[in-house]
C-alpha cells in the first residue's frame, strides 16, 4: 500500500516528531506533503514536499490546506493530519493487516496520556435521543449515518476526497469536519481499522465519553 501523508501546520512545533514517526513505519513507497509553516532542513528530503501557505488570506483556513493536500497527493491513500499527531509503530503493519478496502477510514486514536480520543464515535441518534457524543466499540460498524469523522486525522481515498472536498467557506472551529461528514455519510459508510493507532502530542480536551453498556445495547437495535 502506498500512502500520501498530508500535514497542515503553521508553527512547525511537532513536525520533526511527526516525520520521524512516519519514517519508522518503513513504508516502501510514500510521500509527505506539509502545508504551511516555515522551511526546515528536513524538507530537502526527496519524500517531502513543503507548500508555503499565506495565513493572512483567511484565519485558520484549514479546509483550504486539506484540499491542497488532496490536489497534490500522488497516491490513492491519503492520511490527513493536524500538526500534533504521530503514528505509533503499529500503524503501517496494521494497515497491511486491515487492507485497502475502504473509502474513509478511521483508526484508533490516543491522547498524549494514552486515553482513548475521538476515533470511533456517534452523536445524536433516534434510539438514545441525546445530543451527547459517545465513543463506541470498534466492532460496531452499522452506525455511519449517525457518526462523523474528527477533522484532526483520518485516512481516505484520493478519488473520494475529490468527490467530497472540504467546504472552504468554513474555517477551524466552525464545524467544518461535521459539515463534511454529514455530506459524505448520506450515501457512504465509514470504516474502522482497529489494528493501527495514532497518538496526540499535546493536551486536547476529551469531550466524548465511552458509551455505557446500556447505551451500547440501545445502539445495537438501530437498523
Amino acid at each position: 500500500m502506498n500512502f500520501t501523508f498530508g500535514i497542515i501546520t503553521h508553527d512547525n512545533k511537532y513536525i520533526r516528531e511527526m516525520v520521524d514517526s512516519i519514517y519508522r513505519q518503513n513504508i516502501p513507497i510514500f510521500e509527505i506533503i506539509i502545508i504551511g509553516g516555515s522551511e526546515l532542513d528536513i524538507y530537502k528530503d526527496a519524500n517531502i514536499t513543503h507548500i508555503p501557505f499565506d495565513e493572512t488570506i483567511k484565519p485558520m483556513w484549514i479546509t483550504k490546506k486539506k484540499n491542497l493536500i488532496t490536489e497534490h497527493a500522488k497516491y490513492e491513500n491519503i492520511v490527513y493530519l493536524h500538526d500534533y499527531i504521530i503514528l505509533l509503530d503499529d500503524w503501517y503493519k496494521g494497515f497491511l493487516k486491515y487492507g485497502d478496502d475502504f473509502k474513509i477510514c478511521m483508526t484508533k486514536m490516543l491522547t498524549f496520556d494514552d486515553q482513548r480520543y475521538r476515533d470511533w464515535h456517534i452523536g445524536w441518534s433516534p434510539i438514545i435521543n441525546t445530543t451527547n457524543e459517545y465513543l463506541i466499540p470498534y466492532d460496531m460498524t452499522h452506525l455511519s449515518k449517525y457518526m462523523y469523522i474528527s477533522g484532526a486525522y483520518w485516512v481516505a481515498k484520493k478519488e473520494i476526497m475529490e468527490m467530497y472536498p472540504l467546504n472552504e467557506d468554513l474555517c477551524w472551529g466552525q464545524g467544518e469536519d461535521a459539515e463534511w461528514s454529514n455530506r459524505y455519510r448520506i450515501d457512504n459508510d465509514y470504516s474502522i481499522n482497529k489494528h493501527s493507532t495514532v497518538k496526540l502530542l499535546k493536551y486536547n480536551i476529551i469531550v466524548f465519553r465511552e458509551a455505557t453498556n446500556a447505551i451500547i445495547e440501545k445502539l445495537k437495535k438501530i437498523k
